[in-house]
């Protein structure tokens, strides 16, 4: 499993309007792009992603933007990167919706059914406030 660069930058995204949380602003995509170093034109698909998802408040014109519906404690890393990258099993036959003739034989498929719960439960853990203000290196 790899998450992307559509993840990583979804996951900056997210994180810089969590440190902007308190201040009730919008914040336009723009100022975050110029931020982050990350293309305009990316951030809009990414940002286009979350919007189905009621992540954001969000305001046109001039002083328009985008900002945290909810507190940052309220949003769970798994979640971001999940609607980000969509599904992020190792293996595709780990789904139910997923009929792999060798499922009930394969002396593997506990392995990646392991792995997936370890891997999500991890990201389920954190949430952004968790990640807000830390330092990069």
């Amino acid at each position: 499993m790899r998450i992307s660069t559509k993840g990583r930058y979804a996951l900056r995204l997210m994180l810089n309007l969590a440190n902007k949380y308190e201040s009730n602003e919008f914040i336009s995509l723009k100022d975050i792009s110029k931020e982050e170093d990350i293309s305009l034109k990316y951030l809009e698909k990414i940002i286009g992603l979350f919007n189905k998802k009621d992540y954001f408040i969000t305001s046109r014109g001039v002083d328009g933007g985008y900002k945290l519906a909810n507190d940052p404690s309220k949003y769970k890393i798994g979640d971001i990167i999940r609607t980000a990258e969509g599904d992020i099993a190792p293996v595709s036959c780990i789904h139910e919706e997923y009929e792999c003739p060798n499922k009930k034989i394969c002396n593997q498929f506990t392995l990646w059914k392991e792995l997936d719960e370890v891997v999500n439960n991890f990201l389920d853990s954190k949430t952004l406030r968790d990640y807000m203000e830390r330092k990069k290196i």
